[in-house]
């Protein structure tokens, strides 16, 4: 569970339906996250556009649209949101373009550890988490600033 008492929600999409609900099923049993499953791309694209997530896990090759242009689409509407690709195909040069064209959290062969993808996943919300609250710390420290000018404006009008 998130530090403000938020479950995290897991976004999962796959084209297959037999992988969705395997690691649907597998994560609903072993974890406290919010676990959303979709076997289209397009439709979990409009449901990141729409809803707060905490992560994305996509599969690498679906037939309407590719897992790293996938990707790169929720990277534009939640940049801070880590990405995770699942691929059957282990090959180095798509690895290493989803990484750097998609600034991937992770790259996940299937078939996949499920202990390995737990720790996965834990790391990538606890990343957005610590992001989240580096922002929040961010803001208090411009608040703050803003303050202090106000501050030195009054007094440099008292004292001319």
């Amino acid at each position: 569970m998130a530090e403000n008492g938020k479950i995290p929600t897991v976004v999962l999409v796959d084209d297959e339906a037999m992988v969705v609900d395997s690691l649907n099923s597998f994560l609903t049993l072993e974890t406290e996250y919010e676990v959303v499953s979709f076997t289209s791309a397009k439709e979990a694209l409009d449901y990141v556009r729409e809803n707060e997530v905490d992560i994305v896990v996509s599969d690498y090759l679906m037939p309407e649209m590719d897992g790293i242009t996938f990707l790169a689409k929720v990277r534009d509407l939640k940049p801070e949101v880590p990405r995770i690709i699942l691929t059957g195909y282990a090959d180095k040069e798509n690895a290493i373009k989803a990484i750097n064209e998609v600034g991937l959290f992770q790259y996940v062969e299937k078939p996949w550890n499920n202990d390995d993808l737990l720790i996965i996943l834990r790391n990538g919300i606890e990343k957005l988490q610590l992001i989240k609250r580096l922002q929040d710390k961010i803001g208090e420290i411009n608040d703050a600033y803003a303050e202090l000018q106000g501050l030195h404006r009054e007094i440099v009008k008292t004292f001319v």
